[in-house]
């Protein structure tokens, strides 16, 4: 068990960010309980995938045609994003709903308090049969977690190859590839189930496409004549560092860096990255098979999901971490044929926040009050509803990646919005109307003073423009942590 005083510590020193109580129950009015019958759940999250690596979406090289078939025929949110890109945080957000200042998972190494709710807890107690199939990673250790009748995982990252697993409390090794294994296990869950006539939840939670990559043997070299392309900010000039923070530039040959000596080659790194995929793909398509086979993938909900994306030198950057679109957009979409009659791009905000609450609305079952997520369901079914407009990013400084630094950011429609925290460095204000790419740094001819603290005096003498929309974004901010349980140290409401 966790020590609650503990979390409130870390999270005032990373961020300044006081933990607050929450109640536990919402009501959920999206639909009607009698509306459907409640289906049964898969729900696939990948590791680090990209936003854009699928083939449907036109991707240049990628090949993913098991995972198109279903996209296809599905609701597809095109902005979707993370709350906080890192495993951990981003995988205690799906579970809880919760923003990491809230649920207090905020690296890689911190347990998920036991007492928080969890979607799939819920689902347990409304008569699901609930499985836990793959990667964790929130605390050492693998042992079952709450809300699973079924459990099979492994510690920290795990192993691509012969990989060792906790079975249901049980520890073994197995010879094999691990995106096989976990999908053999996947496959042998539905069919008991499917057999015992229960209505399940499948959690299946990839290791793949983690650094360090490694294909399946039959995948090897499927991209070895593969030049990536390089990004138009991925060169170390002086065009594509104006602007930028300093500590920003600084990572291109950090751990986190384009430019970083142990890389293996550019061009290598991604073609293993991309050689994973196929792995994951001819996962995906099992899945779907044996659900054919069964005659159940018409009545069966099949989620599609990333813990992250992945930056490919775009500023210089791979791996994630940071507030660039790349690093926060990831893939989602909703499969059921059931209700889904036809493709549909949604473009309204969709975050791992708001997996929870959806898929308990799916369900039939009450949404936790404690969730900020909201359930996905009214757009999913094109029901006229109000959505939002924006969301906070949180990333808080790793000691064991201090190159980034905290950074708690606001993201809306118009603006991306990246103040560091707890540092001197200059924010980042993007107009994603006009520069899609984040190139061009508005605060880019601020010239700053010694004392961070005149930053919104500062803006406001040099660019005053510039200060009529910064303020509202640092005001939203400080409104949507104080909705949801934290706050910050600092306000620019007296300026």
């Amino acid at each position: 068990m966790n020590d609650n005083t503990k979390f409130g510590i870390s999270l005032s020193l990373y961020g300044g960010i006081t933990i607050l109580s929450v109640p536990f129950f919402q009501s959920c009015d999206a639909k009607d309980a009698s509306e459907t019958s409640p289906p049964n759940i898969v729900f696939i999250l990948i590791d680090d995938q990209r936003y854009d690596f699928l083939s449907f979406l036109g991707h240049p090289w990628i090949k993913t045609p098991n995972i198109d078939r279903l996209a296809e025929n599905s609701v597809y949110f095109e902005n979707a994003y993370v709350t906080t890109s890192l495993c951990s945080p981003s995988r205690a957000s799906i579970l809880t709903g919760m923003y990491a200042h809230a649920h207090t998972v905020i690296d890689n190494d911190t347990f998920l308090p036991l007492e928080l709710p969890r979607f799939a807890s819920v689902l347990q107690k409304g008569g699901y049969k609930t499985a836990f199939l793959g990667k964790y990673h929130m605390g050492p250790g693998s042992d079952p977690q709450p809300g699973f009748d079924y459990w099979l995982s492994f510690s920290g990252q795990g192993k691509y190859v012969d990989p060792d697993f906790n079975l249901n409390g049980e520890n073994f090794s197995m010879e094999g590839y691990m995106t096989d294994i976990l999908t053999d296990y996947a496959v042998d869950f539905i069919h008991e189930n499917v057999k015992n006539n229960n209505r399940y939840f499948l959690y299946l939670s990839h290791k793949a496409v983690h650094e360090d990559f490694t294909p399946a043997e039959r995948h090897k070299g499927y991209y070895s004549d593969l030049i990536i392309p390089r990004q138009a900010t991925f060169e170390n000039t002086e065009q594509n560092n104006a602007g930028k923070p300093e500590w920003a530039v600084k990572q291109r040959r950090s751990w986190h860096g384009a430019e970083r000596e142990n890389l293996g080659g550019f061009d290598n790194f991604f073609r293993r990255y991309s050689e994973c995929m196929l792995g994951v793909d001819e996962s995906v398509g099992r899945i779907v098979q044996t659900l054919e086979d069964l005659d159940e993938l018409e009545n069966t909900l099949i989620i599609y999901f990333s813990d992250n994306g992945y930056m490919m030198g775009e500023h210089g950057l791979i791996d994630k971490r940071v507030m660039y679109e790349e690093s926060i957009r990831v893939p989602l979409f909703f499969h059921y044929p059931a209700m889904i009659k036809e493709h549909v791009m949604r473009s309204e905000f969709a975050l791992n926040i708001d997996l929870g609450p959806t898929i308990l609305d799916f369900a039939n079952l009450e949404i936790p009050e404690a969730m900020h997520g909201k359930s996905l369901f009214p757009l999913i079914k094109n029901l006229e509803t109000e959505w939002r407009k924006d969301f906070i990013y949180e990333y808080f400084c790793d000691p064991q990646a201090p190159q980034t630094p905290t950074i708690i950011g606001l993201r809306t429609e118009q603006y991306s919005y990246i103040p560091p925290q707890g540092i001197w460095g200059i924010s980042e204000l993007y107009d994603m109307h006009k520069d899609p790419e984040q190139r061009n740094n508005l605060f880019k001819d601020i010239t700053f003073g010694q004392r961070y603290g005149t930053f919104p005096v500062t803006v406001r003498n040099q660019d005053s423009e510039l200060y009529q929309i910064i303020m509202p974004l640092e005001e939203r901010i400080n409104e949507i942590l104080e909705e949801t349980g934290g706050r910050r140290k600092a306000s620019w409401k007296a300026f």
